[in-house]
């Protein structure tokens, strides 16, 4: 079994209707500390990456991930959307004491992210790092320039049986936790960016994280995938709060061309689009400051 780093402690609660949600709670930070809640990547749950932890610890928030239907031990829900998540993220806010928070989201994390900014009145800003546009945009070629694995991945989402296979397969892969299996596995969706910033350390961390995500199995990355296939359930340029948006030109696993479609669909938002970064890659040199600007929106 992928371990948890010490200071992130894994826990659940009971939803309303019966489910069990996990959620994994940076536990170094004072309780009182403002939540920003974190939507992990597809599949990349469990052990938040260092450096997220770091620039939050650093901004004075109390991060919170919350483990999406069918990743961990939260309970899965065949046939969820992107913007059916926010009862989670509800939940989860006020089992944690309630009020104002901020959400930040990676990659697949990105479009749940902007359901909170969107849908709850509480969420008064998001961070989406390299997130996923909208699979029904009229104007996003959702596939172009994303590496081959990604493209068979999206390309297999419209048949369930396919798309079972596919994971599948992709996950025995992944299960090791072994970081030189983990970029031979990720070949086709890692540019030059990002193999640079993939150190000894920062691949192991990758390589548990998605471990980790399939440990109990390939369902909640099947279940997101179908939701990133379908209507989100919410328009991203009805988002009212500040939203950041990091996104590197160079990435293969969610194409530059989503972080263009996001940042001219939405107002208020901060766009970072980056030459010469990547999927991983974009946080080197700009997290810490769109956290930093996540908590100014809070009282200190």
């Amino acid at each position: 079994m992928t371990m948890l780093p010490t200071g992130q402690e894994p826990a659940t609660l009971r939803m309303g209707d019966g489910a069990t949600l996990q959620y994994i709670l940076d536990t170094t930070v004072r309780s009182d500390a403002p939540l920003l809640v974190y939507h992990h990547g597809t599949p990349a749950a469990g052990p938040v990456s260092p450096a997220l932890l770091d620039a939050s610890r650093t901004a004075g928030f109390r991060l919170v991930e919350l483990v999406r239907p069918g990743y961990g031990t939260s309970d899965r829900v065949p046939g969820r959307t992107v913007a059916s998540n926010t009862a989670r993220t509800r939940a989860l806010v006020d089992h944690l004491g309630g009020g104002a928070f901020a959400s930040c989201g990676w990659s697949g994390g990105g479009p749940h992210t902007l359901a909170d900014a969107a849908l709850l009145p509480d969420c008064v800003g998001a961070l989406s790092i390299a997130g996923v546009g909208p699979f029904d945009a009229a104007d996003l070629d959702f596939l172009a320039g994303m590496g081959a694995d990604n493209v068979a991945e999206f390309g297999a989402a419209s048949d369930p049986a396919a798309l079972e296979s596919f994971l599948t397969a992709a996950a025995d892969g992944l299960r090791s936790g072994d970081a030189d299996a983990m970029r031979r596995e990720m070949a086709s969706l890692l540019p030059p960016a990002d193999l640079a910033f993939l150190d000894a350390a920062t691949a192991g961390n990758l390589a548990a994280s998605l471990a980790w995500s399939v440990e109990h199995g390939i369902w909640g990355w099947f279940d997101d995938d179908i939701a990133f296939t379908r209507a989100w359930g919410f328009d991203p340029a009805d988002i009212r709060v500040p939203v950041t948006l990091l996104q590197g030109a160079d990435d293969l696993m969610v194409p530059f061309a989503h972080g263009q479609w996001l940042a001219a669909s939405m107002p208020h938002a901060h766009a970072v689009l980056e030459q010469g970064e990547g999927h991983l890659s974009i946080v080197a040199r700009h997290l810490g400051a769109a956290v930093r600007a996540l908590r100014s929106l809070l009282p200190a």
